[in-house]
């Protein structure tokens, strides 16, 4: 029996040691934050659903991920915001004060970016509104390729326990707001269309976004 010799190529022969043929070079995603308004955790902010100490995933993303949802187009549930305008989402100003966040009506509430193309979504980070400490209802946030979020939808963050908002119950925690804002482990899912909820919080009714951020490539 004869035996045949197989050439392998210099690449081919790497990707046997680094299990791929292509690496990336990865690093951790650190965020730009805003100055703190406020210190400390208020104790009179009771929710069924708290998350007993904020907790900061550590991701890790290849290099030269970008924020890709800067000044991107944003749309609403609400074709009349109470305060601001929807751009504000996506202006990269993540200060608190008047004149930095958009305020919905009150009830289950949701803001879509479109990113312009289908991305790879490595991280999103979401500011509601850190100058008051208010943890937010129903905050349930979704990918797809689908403008209308009826086919292909993955969700990547829902802490709605009782499924009050109708899109299922999920096992994430409720949250209070800081200037740290709430970054979210996307694991790479793929889609154009970033669309999140929220249902009030324990401040009001009312829905307010500073700023969301979505890191891909």
């Amino acid at each position: 029996m004869k035996t045949r010799l197989k050439l392998i190529s210099a690449a081919a022969l790497a990707a046997l040691f680094t299990g791929s043929a292509i690496a990336e070079e990865m690093e951790k995603l650190e965020l730009e934050l805003p100055k703190p308004l406020f210190a400390g955790t208020p104790k009179q902010i009771k929710t069924r659903n708290l998350e007993r100490q904020a907790v900061v995933p550590e991701i890790m993303v290849p290099k030269g991920t970008a924020n890709v949802a800067e000044d991107k187009t944003v749309t609403s549930s609400d074709d009349f915001p109470v305060i601001g305008e929807l751009e504000y989402v996506t202006d990269a100003d993540k200060d608190g004060a008047d004149g930095s966040y958009v305020e919905l009506g009150p009830g289950v509430q949701w803001v879509q970016l479109d990113l312009g193309a289908s991305k790879t979504v490595y991280a999103v980070a979401l500011w509601h509104f850190h100058s008051q400490a208010r943890a937010y209802r129903d905050v349930i946030i979704q990918v797809s390729d689908d403008a209308e979020f009826v086919e292909g939808v993955t969700t990547i963050f829902n802490n709605d326990h009782d499924n009050s908002a109708g899109l299922g119950a999920g096992k994430d925690k409720e949250y209070i707001e800081t200037n740290k804002g709430k970054l979210i482990d996307a694991k790479a899912v793929k889609g154009q269309y970033i669309r999140l909820y929220s249902n009030g919080s324990t401040g009001s009714d009312m829905n307010q976004y500073i700023e969301v951020e979505v890191f891909g490539k």
